[in-house]
């Protein structure tokens, strides 16, 4: 494979596409392979919707001068990427964490839009796939970019790091996710830790949390120093039913946000500290992180007829239910807890959840998924198969004028529940 030579079909093209539902004149298509789909089958079909040039499988018999033929279409994809990146001489923060790292990165994005032009990570598009995607639409106006990169397994984050190749990192926390592919919290700081280790083998620059013990310790592990955020000199105000998003003091002004939770405060000042790093004025980021509104279930305050709702309903883990249920002991007034499952925790899925059903001793709560039914037995907690089970429920037994926090791992569909409230 001539990387040399894909790549100047790119720069030629429209950018990149590896759906032909999408695709659009003059874009390079990527026939990638997965256990149920097979991009191969339609790369003669992108070709006649316009796009400019297919790569596809080697074992692909077709004959088409606009078929770009290699071993593997994923590792043409990424080192396409990488190629990509290569020619690019701006600052790329790799982003990396158990929670917080999509709304710590539209944090940041919001922060140095206000003195750049930026390129991040759309959604989520954190994987292998979504990685080199990501670093393919920075175009050569762009400033800064931040790459956003997601791990289930010890070793994922190298290639993604070998794609989008950081100059600065930062790490949001570490904490149990994904432990069937991990195998223990030992092995997630390992595979955290590769961002760290890539920063400092490339003399590239880390922020940290300087309150997180754990990511201080790994810092010490790699003799890695680091530019510190931290809760000194600065208070988290109480919320309230006038204030229910999170409010900041800080010596010199009063940070009012929209995001909900007071466990947002450190993925706030990771925003700052960088965005203060990079030349902008203070002022501009304050104001910056004031106007960002969360969206896609992540940290939002919905208020509906009834009810006030803390949908945080993305994903879920043991760390980030810990501080949602920490966050919701701290709102006034009735509280409701409508909790999904938490997913892909292996060995340690049945003792996590009885950890939070105990939690929830004394608390109003309605459990979603086989792991809660099964940890919640005797308890007095009521749970559900699925979140339409939990829906229909509510709308036979209606809440009303409550605080209500509605999370669970992606699988569980917690936001079904939401048109019930």
């Amino acid at each position: 494979m001539s990387i040399s030579k894909l790549y100047d079909i790119f720069l030629h093209s429209a950018g990149v596409n590896t759906d032909t539902r999408t695709i659009r004149e003059n874009q390079l298509f990527v026939a990638l392979k997965g256990e149920n789909f097979d991009g191969n089958a339609f790369a003669l079909q992108a070709l006649e919707q316009g796009a400019c040039c297919a790569v596809v499988n080697d074992t692909v018999e077709a004959d088409d001068p606009r078929l770009f033929k290699v071993p593997d279409t994923l590792a043409a994809l990424q080192a396409l990427g990488a190629y990509h990146r290569q020619q690019l001489d701006i600052p790329v923060i790799g982003l990396t964490g158990t929670n917080g790292k999509t709304t710590t990165k539209e944090l940041i994005r919001s922060v140095l839009a206000a003195k750049y032009r930026v390129v991040a990570t759309e959604g989520n598009l954190n994987n292998d796939i979504g990685v080199p995607l990501s670093v393919l639409k920075i175009g050569e106006d762009a400033q800064i970019a931040i790459i956003e990169m997601g791990a289930s397994h010890p070793e994922d984050l190298k290639p993604l790091l070998a794609v989008s190749q950081p100059t600065h990192g930062l790490i949001t926390n570490v904490g149990k996710a994904h432990l069937e592919g991990f195998g223990s919290y030992e092995g997630v700081k390992h595979a955290k830790g590769l961002l760290y280790d890539y920063l400092k083998a490339h003399d590239g620059i880390a922020f940290a949390n300087g309150d997180d013990a754990v990511l201080q310790e790994m810092l010490w592990e790699r003799e890695l120093s680091c530019i510190a955020y931290g809760m000194k000199d600065v208070t988290v105000l109480p919320s309230s039913p006038a204030h229910p998003f999170l409010r900041m003091e800080f010596p010199d002004c009063l940070l009012e946000t929209h995001l909900v939770g007071a466990y947002n405060a450190a993925n706030i000042l990771a925003a700052l500290k960088i965005g203060w790093f990079f030349g902008v004025p203070r002022k501009d980021a304050i104001e910056a992180i004031a106007s960002y509104v969360p969206s896609n279930n992540r940290s939002q305050l919905v208020k509906t007829e009834k009810n006030t709702l803390i949908v945080d309903a993305y994903n879920a883990n043991p760390s980030s239910m810990a501080v949602a249920l920490d966050n919701l002991a701290l709102v006034e007034g009735r509280k409701v807890a409508l909790l999904g499952a938490m997913r892909e925790l292996g060995a340690e899925s049945e003792e996590e959840h009885r950890k939070v059903v105990a939690r929830l001793k004394g608390t109003e709560a309605y459990l979603v998924g086989e792991e809660f039914i099964q940890a919640a037995a005797g308890s007095g907690i009521q749970a559900f198969a699925t979140s339409d089970e939990l829906a229909a429920y509510l709308q036979a037994h209606p809440l009303q004028d409550c605080v209500v926090l509605v999370k669970g791992s992606r699988s569980t569909r917690m936001e079904k529940v939401i048109a019930s409230l």
